[in-house]
């Protein structure tokens, strides 16, 4: 009796601490006074088209024009109301809804949009398309981190796994002329890696972080050993896969905007599709998924319910970097269709970044990981129109992003209790 009542109070605690967090009105407040010096005293009196269509779409929508100026003073007046109204609510000890501060992200990129394209038009359907693209790998990546740190083994070499995977896909795709040959060892490069980790991680109780930053490391020397030694001298024989073309799927890829977004896309897009809805699907309603979570939860309550926890953790690691490496082929078989010295370019830590900002969940950390293909792309589809924002500025922009989730401002993220915790069998 008393542990329920202890259990209640705590919970009623909790739920008190969470509704009284005032970093979503501080954070408003800030974006409204950043809006009200960038959009309305450094914004031009002009308007910015907004092209929602393709030649290809069923159905032609109109350009939509807005007034950078005015859009600036409504922008700020929002956000600004946002801060207000939600401070208010949590003065008042209520709960803000989620509606809210995803209404006001999108109030915000919408003016900072207007601003930084004005008296230029911008083409949104390709804006998000390359995002995609490049959200992709981020995408893989985040999922093979969710999986590996539910399990209890945190995955600090995503990007080992990356990169193993862009580099095998590489040359076994030109080897074999096959790109689904490539795509099948890029799988089976990220489960070496992880195959790695595990070894050091789960039976020789090594310290995990430790572990994955000497992974990266040994992995990037090796390639780009290879790289110079081997591709450089033969590009032809070695380093010119066939990649993966666009396979438009009818009806819905003449969907406007959505359309050439996520239906004109390779076949390893597609794949992702049915891997991201796997995943989710599968942690919370298959036996795989309650077991993954428990040993990731509560190893000895597992073990003692009959799970083999080394045995749990060792293969869901390797499914973890089997993904990743996915993720690595897309990069060379659809993005650059070569393999270069450390390609990734760090795309690994920002996926482990979108797992925290995801909370450790699939569907939330893909959503984070596009976030972050979103901000990349900002900076090339602002410099084809010709947009004054300094490219330095959005160059940062993603790590800006990265930084933030990390640091907790969005949220307050737990990690699974034993992420990172050896288990030893007593």
């Amino acid at each position: 009796m008393t542990f329920t009542k202890n259990t209640e109070k705590s919970a009623v605690s909790a739920s008190t601490i969470d509704r009284r967090s005032w970093k979503l009105p501080i954070a408003f407040a800030f974006v409204s006074l950043i809006s009200g010096v960038l959009f309305i005293g450094f914004a031009e009196d002009a308007p910015t088209g907004f092209d929602l269509s393709t030649g290809s779409d069923l159905i032609q929508l109109p350009v939509v024009h807005l007034p950078a100026l005015a859009t600036g003073v409504i922008v700020t007046i929002l956000t600004a109301l946002i801060a207000v109204g939600s401070a208010f609510m949590i003065s008042q000890n209520r709960a803000v809804p989620r509606w809210i501060p995803i209404a006001g992200a999108v109030f915000a990129l919408t003016g900072f949009l207007t601003w930084a394209a004005a008296d230029e038009t911008l083409r949104v359907p390709e804006l998000f398309a390359g995002s995609l693209v490049l959200a992709v790998p981020l995408v893989f990546g985040a999922l093979g981190g969710v999986i590996s740190e539910r399990v209890g083994v945190v995955n600090i070499a995503i990007e080992a796994q990356l990169l193993a995977g862009a580099f095998v896909s590489a040359v076994v795709g030109t080897i074999t002329g096959s790109p689904f040959a490539g795509l099948f060892a890029a799988a089976i490069a990220g489960m070496l890696v992880s195959f790695l980790l595990s070894v050091f991680a789960i039976k020789y109780l090594v310290n995990q972080i430790i572990v994955g930053v000497v992974i990266n490391v040994l992995v990037s020397g090796l390639t780009g050993f290879l790289y110079s030694q081997w591709l450089t001298e033969s590009p032809e024989q070695l380093n010119n896969p066939e990649g993966f073309s666009t396979l438009p799927i009818p009806i819905l890829s003449g969907i406007p905007i959505i359309g050439p977004v996520f239906f004109e896309q390779t076949l390893i897009v597609y794949l992702l599709y049915i891997i991201v809805a796997a995943v989710a699907f599968a942690m919370y309603r298959t036996r795989w998924g309650l077991r993954l979570r428990a040993v990731g939860e509560h190893p000895k309550a597992a073990d003692t319910v009959g799970i083999n926890v080394t045995r749990t953790r060792f293969w869901n690691v390797a499914l973890a970097g089997a993904i990743a490496g996915l993720g690595g082929a897309f990069i060379t078989l659809s993005q650059t269709g070569q393999f270069g010295k450390d390609v990734t370019a760090g795309a690994g830590f920002i996926a482990l970044a979108a797992v925290i900002f995801g909370r450790w969940d699939p569907i939330k950390a893909t959503l984070a990981a596009l976030l972050f293909g979103f901000a990349s792309n900002l900076q090339n589809a602002l410099s084809v129109v010709g947009s004054s924002v300094p490219s330095e500025f959005m160059l940062m922009l993603p790590y800006v992003v990265t930084i933030i989730a990390v640091a907790g401002l969005v949220g307050k993220s737990r990690p699974p209790a034993a992420s990172g915790t050896p288990y030893i069998k007593g």
